[in-house]
């Protein structure tokens, strides 16, 4: 929903909530100079997108390595260096300093810091800084919570395109190196101390039959239900992840289910009694979700088990968890209490079960677009018990992952960070040729290199039908499974370049041009050769005219502070076209209505998710409104471009643009993809994210997963790509000059 920056703020703990435990004294590594096996040591990374990571020898401030980011793909993302300080030291106030160069970025450039949980945070996206830039020194300081403190996490990040290095960064408190300070001495909780299953689960879990599978289903059930719902494990006393391989022989040894159910009820009993709350739990909101927990009583469980839970849920809880909290002034669920166990083997049966579970209970309980799935949920987890236990390899198992997180259709979900399984899976080697899904044609739309791109035959328009012989609509069908988005509009923009991906050096594609069949063998190249569009950064101007009575904004590219330097020329104009088709560098949607509007309107509504009661979703917080009192409103026509790369913030801006009261939204079905993005990291190191609140109209429809529908229906075509026509703006035009007559 928001700006991708304004969500980082909520995706910095995510990897590092256990990393450099144990040493009061951690050694840093501000200067990149010890490095291991290609990589600085005790430096992690995340984000979302296609971006190369590197030690760089060659472009250094001092010392012998600096550290670098590169854009590589097609989509919108950051990434971010980051390194982890474990616990909490005096202080008043901390300074994070160091040296940045950059070269082409077009969103921005930053060094960040924050302090865990939500003390302090800043990324220096206020410094705007972007471009092409030598060596420059940088610093903030942020203030200091010691009692509040569990960590402090530093770095640098690129945010869109281009390439930034790091170098030299210092970490000081109150002026002096942190390296000289020693940091507050804290007991740990018992979740933390237990460190049994550190070096594996050293479960080994035999092939499945019915029975086997049967218990580990419900094993799962009951897991993540006592995991988010007894006081003990969200208090810390348990590690619950360590748990599961504890008692995991005792389940799979089971002669029944009756003696399945004993195991179970006397595992979790060992927990302790629970305090029974005094009446219902008092509700946040209207509840839009309930808890899915009729299973308790439908399952079959023995008598004995099923009372023990059904204790369990009328417990008093806090609301405060080990596991799960939330982003203050958000309300997403922030998962940054998990452990990401990235030395985790594939081989280990454990903890690939221990993966399965982790995230189908935090969408059984905490995804506020549950209902949306459009399967039973339940029955998912059952089918992917013998996917995840057959994944034995890292492939395997990577891939079994992507097609679970497919299954939840929320195109913020995806294995994100540049994950080099899923790379090598895909292709490294690129074709030099731009296309897109026009419906279900693939067109070539550009190039990707000024004299391979021509030289290999293929023209801009047409039509590819096959790749190395396979159907390109039989290719769509195999890989729709590893192609997670919230609609079928949205795989098909995300898989189209995948299509022409390869590891190998040639590709043969047969297309079709003015309904002649052409076939041509093509050489492919690493993606660092290739001048690779991002579909969702925009280079159009932010506002010109396109005639002397119609205006057009680029949502894309707009600054909304330099909105009222175009507005004498916009007001008066008969039409207005902000095209959305794009994703937006910074958010002005409230700045737009102030200008749009008479007066100040409700535009969406927003659900979360309750902690206290975990599977509960309500409407909370207040409407967000757009506008303000203006005698002096736009009276023209306004319509709203959109597309399928219309996504998340592109998709809530044009939520507040319809709001005018001469709107239409023309164009096609968007990406379905709102609401605050919370990240999530499964065992193996293995970085996804969701939709971590509901956003609707403020008369209760949803826009998950349906997008922004568009009140008039236009996609390009193919016939316009090839003479480099913009159909959509064109019918816009058109539209606006007709409504006028």
């Amino acid at each position: 929903m928001k700006h991708v920056i304004l969500l980082f703020t909520g995706l910095i703990a995510v990897l590092f909530a256990f990393g450099q435990q144990g040493d009061p004294k951690p050694a840093f590594n501000f200067d990149f100079e010890r490095v291991a096996d290609t990589m600085p040591v005790g430096w992690s990374n995340f984000g979302a997108g296609d971006y190369i990571l590197a030690v760089d020898s060659a472009v250094v401030k001092s010392g012998r390595y600096a550290a670098s980011i590169a854009s590589q793909g097609d989509g919108p993302g950051y990434r971010a260096w980051a390194f982890a300080i474990p616990g909490s030291y005096p202080g008043k106030e901390i300074k994070l300093s160091g040296y940045i160069k950059t070269e082409n970025v077009d969103g921005f450039a930053g060094l960040w810091m924050r302090i865990d949980p939500q003390v302090a945070f800043n990324n220096m996206q206020q410094a705007g800084l972007k471009g092409t830039t030598e060596w420059t020194h940088y610093e903030f300081t942020l203030p200091m919570d010691p009692d509040k403190t569990e960590q402090t996490v530093v770095g640098g990040l690129l945010v869109g395109k281009g390439k930034v290095w790091f170098d030299s960064l210092s970490v000081t408190i109150d002026g002096r190196d942190i390296a000289t300070l020693k940091p507050v001495e804290r007991k740990k909780l018992a979740a933390q101390l237990d460190t049994a299953f550190d070096a594996g689960s050293a479960v080994e879990i035999p092939a499945l039959d019915d029975s086997s599978s049967e218990s580990l289903h419900v094993l799962g059930l009951v897991w993540g239900f006592v995991k988010y719902y007894h006081p003990a494990v969200a208090a810390g006393e348990v590690n619950w992840d360590y748990e599961l391989f504890r008692v995991l022989p005792a389940i799979l040894e089971a002669g029944g289910r009756r003696q399945r159910d004993s195991v179970l009820r006397e595992w979790v009993a060992k927990l302790g009694p629970v305090t029974r709350a005094e009446g219902a739990t008092p509700l946040e909101g209207t509840v839009k979700l309930e808890p899915d927990l009729e299973w308790i009583n439908t399952s079959g469980f023995s008598t004995e088990l099923a009372e023990l839970l059904l204790e369990i849920r009328q417990a008093t809880r806090t609301g405060k968890h080990f596991y799960v909290g939330v982003y203050p002034g958000v309300g997403n669920p922030d998962f940054s209490s998990e452990h990401p166990y990235p030395q985790m083997k594939a081989g280990d049966d454990g903890f690939r079960l221990l993966a399965l579970y982790r995230y189908w209970n935090m969408i059984q309980y905490f995804f506020p677009y549950r209902h949306l799935i459009g399967e039973d949920w339940k029955a998912i987890l059952r089918e992917f018990i013998p996917k995840f236990m057959e994944a034995a390899d890292t492939q395997a198992y990577v891939l079994a992952t992507l097609e679970l997180i497919g299954r939840i259709h929320d195109s913020h979900a995806n294995v994100w960070g540049n994950n080099s399984v899923l790379n090598n899976f895909f292709g490294t080697r690129y074709a030099p040729v731009e296309v897109r899904f026009f419906g279900e044609q693939l067109v070539i739309t550009g190039y990707r290199h000024a004299g391979w791109g021509p030289s290999t035959g293929l023209e801009v328009g047409d039509v590819i039908t096959a790749v190395n012989g396979e159907g390109v609509m039989d290719i769509v069908d195999r890989m729709l499974r590893y192609t997670p988005a919230s609609n079928y509009p949205t795989q098909l923009r995300d898989m189209g370049p995948k299509l022409l991906r390869t590891n190998d050096p040639t590709l043969r594609i047969a297309v079709v041009r003015d309904g002649e069949p052409h076939t041509v063998a093509i050489d492919t190249y690493e993606p660092g050769a290739l001048k690779m569009r991002n579909l969702f950064v925009s280079t159009d101007t932010s506002f010109r005219m396109l005639a002397d009575d119609i205006a057009y904004l680029n949502n894309g590219t707009l600054d909304a502070d330099n909105l009222g330097a175009y507005w004498d020329q916009i007001q008066g104009t008969k039409g207005l076209i902000i095209d959305n088709r794009n994703y937006p560098r910074k958010p002005g949607a409230n700045r737009v209505g102030e200008f749009l509007l008479s007066d100040e309107t409700p535009f969406a509504q927003f659900t979360f998710c309750s902690i206290q009661e975990p599977g509960r979703v309500f409407f909370g917080g207040t409407p967000m409104n757009t506008g303000k009192k203006n005698a002096a409103y736009y009276r023209g026509k306004v319509v709203i471009l959109v597309n399928e790369v219309t996504q998340s913030s592109a998709e809530f801006h044009a939520m507040a643009y319809r709001v005018h009261p001469n709107a239409t939204v023309m164009g096609s079905t968007t990406a379905g993809a709102d609401g605050n993005v919370s990240p999530i990291v499964l065992p193996g190191g293995i970085s996804t994210a969701i939709s971590g609140i509901g956003v609707y109209y403020p008369d209760g429809r949803e826009t998950q997963r349906v997008g922004i529908v568009p009140d008039v229906v236009v996609v390009p075509t193919v016939a316009g790509v090839k003479t480099g026509r913009d159909d959509v703006l064109e019918r816009a035009v058109q539209f606006i000059n007709d409504s006028a007559r």
